[in-house]
């Protein structure tokens, strides 16, 4: 018996998909799994948000909550999410919009905020999670799993003492003790280890990326559209691409986590009983330096004269950019693109503290010997981010 040649196989099996969507749309889904994003519309959340409904997705079919404190952007509005706002800061709020979600499995925690000094920011960040778990633990019956997402700092301070007191060396592993210092990813670890064992059965998982690469035009922390929005105003006004920080950060290995990367290493620890109760470093498995992604992103955008220059290199993003806002508003009329304002996508501060320094360094091996493999090009993973911030109309 002869095999069907490709062509026609993959016809039948197209019918056979559609026919299949068909029936799908057409009753009602049994889903295996109910999540809950705390910061859909996050840099890590907007992954979790497309990947946890895909059919292929382990744990699935997946139902998906969605959580964010401003309304639903158009940007996110194509993703089977169930969409609530809700400003988890709030208590009373929180306690009345998620405690009705009786039917969640799993809790993806992927959202911060940032205030002054790190004493306020354990306070809020640690009201904020503890309104949330006290909020779905005691009515979803059927609740499995909490994943916190945190990241470096865990290793190296709180960002008002990076570069100032005595880190750990690197390259940083899981079992490293916490440093002295008051960190809210501390109170974070702590109010989930409180709240969690309040309910049997109900396991957890920490996820530590470094610098991420990914798509929200509402992150705080977002490199990607930092430097694209850098990038375009260098070219619209036709000035060289400066990198603005060290001659360290721009010479020194630094590694990156993909934000799709890391949604899947949080579903990974969701479903997978080795990687439970357990803490993950996450990145892309890959080293690169600055002075090489760089390059890539003047190509990205047409421009020709870019580098690090003594001195001038030295004038940070903050003081550079201080005056664009009319530049960007021009460019984002011109070229008809999202409108958000200059002080919504630059996050110069976080880039200006990012590049102050050597990159560092973390170890995937409990990852890996726990049974997660998946990485990235971190290159590519740079091109792709940016490529969909294009496509998005976030940056021309």
């Amino acid at each position: 018996m002869h095999p069907q040649p490709i062509s026609t196989y993959k016809s039948h099996l197209f019918l056979f998909n559609l026919q299949k969507k068909l029936e799908e749309d057409e009753t009602p889904r049994d889903y295996q799994s109910v999540a809950l994003i705390l910061g859909v519309t996050g840099i890590s959340g907007n992954s979790l948000a497309e990947i946890l409904p895909l059919s292929d997705t382990p744990g699935g079919p997946w139902k998906v909550y969605g959580v964010a404190r401003r309304s639903r952007p158009n940007w996110n509005e194509d993703h089977p999410v169930e969409y609530i706002q809700c400003d988890i800061s709030n208590t009373a709020e929180t306690q009345s919009k998620l405690s009705k979600l009786t039917d969640i499995t799993h809790i993806f925690y992927v959202t911060w905020a940032s205030k002054p000094t790190e004493e306020e920011n354990c306070e809020i960040n640690g009201l904020m999670f503890r309104n949330v778990l006290q909020a779905v633990i005691p009515n979803a019956a059927n609740l499995r799993h909490v994943c916190l997402q945190t990241g470096g700092k865990h290793y190296l301070g709180p960002f008002s003492l990076l570069g100032k007191i005595e880190a750990h060396d690197t390259p940083f592993t899981e079992d490293l003790p916490r440093l002295n210092f008051p960190n809210f990813y501390y109170t974070l670890e702590d109010v989930m280890f409180e709240e969690v064992a309040k309910k049997a059965g109900v396991t957890w998982s920490v996820h530590r990326p470094g610098i991420i690469f990914g798509f929200s035009p509402y992150s705080l922390m977002n490199m990607i559209v930092t430097l694209s929005v850098y990038a375009a105003i260098c070219k619209h006004e036709g000035v060289p691409l400066i990198f603005r920080g060290s001659k360290e950060a721009w010479d020194s290995y630094s590694v990156a986590s993909d934000a799709d990367l890391i949604a899947e290493q949080e579903i990974w620890a969701c479903v997978d009983p080795n990687a439970q109760n357990e803490a993950f470093n996450i990145h892309n498995g890959d080293l690169f330096k600055w002075k090489h992604l760089w390059t890539i992103l003047a190509q990205e955008f047409g421009i020709e004269k870019y580098g690090f220059e003594e001195g001038e290199s030295s004038v940070t993003f903050a003081e550079k950019m201080k005056d664009k806002g009319p530049v960007w508003e021009e460019i984002v009329r011109e070229n008809q693109l999202l409108p958000n304002k200059l002080e919504q996508v630059g996050g110069w501060w976080f880039a200006d503290l990012m590049f102050n320094g050597p990159g560092t360094v973390r170890c995937l091996n409990k990852s890996k010997e726990h049974g997660f493999l998946g990485f990235r090009n971190s290159k590519k993973s740079f091109v792709s981010w940016i490529d969909k911030m294009k496509a998005y109309k976030v940056v021309p």
